[in-house]
């Protein structure tokens, strides 16, 4: 896909671009800013979550209190909910197995919507497995990212690598929307036995040649969904290896494409069927455009792609995850862009950046924040090498961005080393913008453990390197060196770190001697994080990996408390209604009253599986995503 010239962004932004439209939640953070802070009420600090049949995963609401209701999710579930328009959406697996033409033994990647009044299944977005398996599309992840909201369009970037604009209605306004129309749906695929030669998938293949489906065939339509009529019409296309099978399914005209594919081996052969997707499927999404992010810009994802996107103006931004092969050692295609700024209407590349290039370090999975800084638009990423970029958010110049600043989240003389034993790390977690300052924190793949961490706070107005240390020679420190992947100052080779004139450091937090007594204990340290800040009344949150929740003055960086959650925490804080809401892999939402001081927890309340998403709440109910389950939480009506 070529890049397009110059898109600009309107002369003026108004504020309904950066904050969620009345009490919605349309995106990760609510807006293009990140803060997971809304505006709410009567939010609940004690809930019971009551049982469920462990055998059907159906929830029995018999001894729940202040549950409004229960959805089922797979059995992996990563991505955060959004809520807009009385809808929700949650990125998972197929553990639900929600279609028929995908039963929950078919590992996907799940976007789900549901209703939001009652949690009723509404339509799910089906993204099938990479054939190159775990280096691109680890196993039962799913999406572990959230989409982006607005009006009747839906757009978020698909386990395969793909970003997709869907109508967020689907099909239940009766329409396909274009231009993407009629898309393929596998329904299912027939295999020879073990062992057959290539032309022995009878009498199934024999049957078609003769323009016929056999017993068996017509079993698996029928399994999937599709109970086919006695009268079919089989068609054989061009090649002799292709038919469509016309037929009147339930009152509903339908095309059936059936394809005979020769794999390396007799056994890998097969015949592939397919639905045409039409309005009358309301169970499945209707796709607007989709951009192959692997096949159209050459990205190499690994393990996973995830980004949940954000917009400003017309102008969708994404993060590629572009990074490293299945050893965690070279960058695949280190030209790939990392950073994408697409036209949200049609998915047209506007502009790509590729800066992190040779020196990511192992993925890069975070996400974009935007907002309007000094008049200035700024999207702000995170790279997979350990620097945050800032660039101006439009259509860029002739298929490039304005680079209008970039900061080093790393000391200096840090190292990485494969695995998490060193002490240089990437940025997983998302950058939040408030009141005209950036907060974000290194992190690694859950996968390296704890590790050292940085919590940053960073002045946007100014511009070009604007790190706190430079890289210099030793013996001439007008000699900037440049950026290097695993170690960017090394002492031994003569060379030093020297402070910044031009930094944009307002603070930093990695340690703090909270007693008094000389020395930094686990609770006075601050670890790696995935997740992001929530900030409010001046009070900054934030829970690293190691499990410790840190409350800190967002002005200054003094730390008020830290707080050990006992668990590993993967998400990010709520702050609403005066409280604090943290999940854990526990299982545990542990509660807290918003103050400097420090105290005990209001509650802790376990949801009957790990919590690896973050609590938002909109329309004035809480939700939650537990790995297996979407929980709606509401008090009654005072």
């Amino acid at each position: 896909m070529k890049c397009l010239p110059t898109t600009c962004l309107p002369a003026v932004i108004l504020a309904c671009t950066l904050t969620a439209a009345a009490a919605d939640w349309p995106q990760w953070g609510g807006s293009s800013q990140r803060n997971n802070t809304p505006d709410a009420r009567n939010i609940p600090t004690e809930w019971e979550v009551g049982d469920f049949d462990r055998k059907t995963g159906q929830w029995i609401p018999d001894r729940a209190r202040n549950i409004k209701w229960v959805a089922r999710l797979g059995s992996q579930t990563y991505g955060n909910p959004v809520v807009s328009g009385g809808r929700i959406w949650v990125g998972t697996n197929n553990g639900a197995g929600y279609l028929k033409r995908y039963p929950a033994t078919v590992d996907l990647g799940c976007l789900l919507c549901f209703q939001e009044s009652d949690g009723a299944f509404l339509w799910q977005n089906s993204s099938e497995k990479l054939p190159t398996g775990s280096a691109h599309d680890w196993p039962l992840q799913g999406i572990c990212c959230a989409p982006l909201v607005e009006g009747d369009r839906l757009w978020y970037v698909t386990s395969r690598g793909e970003v997709v604009c869907l109508d967020a209605e689907g099909f239940h306004d009766g329409e396909d929307d274009g231009p993407a129309q009629q898309d393929r749906g596998r329904l299912f695929d027939l295999r020879p036995p073990r062992g057959a030669r290539p032309d022995e998938l009878t009498p199934a293949l024999a049957g078609l040649r003769a323009g016929t489906l056999t017993p068996e065939v017509r079993d698996r339509f029928t399994a999937a969904g599709m109970e086919l009529p006695a009268a079919v019409t089989v068609q054989a296309l061009a090649g002799g290896a292709q038919w469509t099978v016309h037929a009147d399914v339930a009152g509903v005209a339908r095309t059936f494409i059936v394809e005979w594919v020769e794999g390396a081996e007799a056994a890998d052969n097969r015949l592939s069927v397919y639905q045409i997707i039409l309005p009358a499927d309301v169970q499945e999404a209707d796709r607007i455009w989709s951009l192959d992010m692997m096949n159209e810009l050459g990205v190499s994802q690994h393990n996973m792609c995830s980004c949940s996107v954000t917009a400003l103006g017309e102008v969708l931004f994404v993060n590629t995850s572009n990074g490293v092969d299945e050893a965690d050692k070279d960058v695949v295609a280190p030209e790939a862009p990392s950073f994408l700024a697409l036209d949200k209407h049609t998915g047209a590349v506007l502009w790509t950046d590729n800066s992190p290039g040779a020196n990511i370090l192992h993925g890069q999975w975070s996400s974009p924040a935007a907002s309007v800084l000094d008049d200035v638009p700024q999207v702000i990423f995170a790279g997979g090498d350990g620097w945050v970029y800032s660039f101006r958010a439009d259509g860029g110049r002739e298929g490039h961005p304005e680079l209008l600043w970039k900061f080093d989240a790393n000391p200096k003389e840090s190292k990485w080393v494969q695995g998490g034993r060193g002490t240089r790390n990437n940025i997983i977690a998302t950058p939040v913008v408030h009141d005209g300052l950036v907060y974000v924190s290194v992190g690694e793949d859950p996968e390296a453990g704890d590790g050292t961490g940085h919590l940053w706070c960073i002045d946007p107005s100014r511009r070009g390197d604007v790190s706190p240390t430079l890289a210099v020679s030793a013996a001439d420190h007008s000699q900037i060196l440049p950026p290097r992947r695993i170690q960017a100052v090394i002492p031994e080779q003569g060379e030093v770190a020297i402070a910044n004139p031009n930094s944009a450091v307002v603070w930093e937090y990695s340690q703090a001697d909270l007693n008094g007594d000389g020395d930094i204990d686990f609770e006075e340290e601050m670890h790696r994080c995935c997740g992001t800040v929530a900030i409010q009344d001046n009070l900054l949150l934030i829970a690293d990996f190691a499990g410790l929740l840190h409350c800190l003055d967002a002005k200054t960086g003094q730390v008020h408390w830290t707080h050990d959650l006992m668990s590993h925490v993967w998400g990010s804080p709520l702050i609403v209604d005066n409280h604090v809401y943290v999940g854990d892999e526990d299982g545990d939402i542990t509660i807290f009253q918003l103050t400097a001081e420090k105290h005990d927890p209001v509650s802790e309340i376990n949801m009957g599986a790990a919590v690896y998403t973050t609590p938002i709440v909109a329309n004035d109910v809480l939700y939650i995503a537990t790995r297996t389950h979407l929980f709606a939480i509401q008090a009654p009506s005072p």
